[in-house]
């Protein structure tokens, strides 16, 4: 009788080839392009006095906001 009362769990299925494959891809080309983008413009926009300062904020900040959004994939 016991054995019978067992409940039988399903198994989860399988995540789609796109979220396994294509959609890691995506945001990793998408992350990376903004990084390189934002740490580029800190460098052309350098002014006089920031030195590293600018450069290093910039690519702290794309780092982070890339971290916010695409951090659910």
């Amino acid at each position: 009788q016991d054995v019978m009362d067992v409940e039988v769990k399903p198994q989860p299925s399988r995540p789609h080839w796109y979220e396994r494959h294509v959609q890691p891809c995506l945001a990793e080309l998408l992350g990376t392009a903004l990084f390189i983008f934002i740490g580029c413009l800190a460098v052309v926009e350098d002014s006089g006095g920031t030195g590293r300062l600018q450069p290093a904020v910039a690519h702290g900040l794309a780092l982070g906001v890339t971290v916010s959004v695409l951090g659910d994939i």
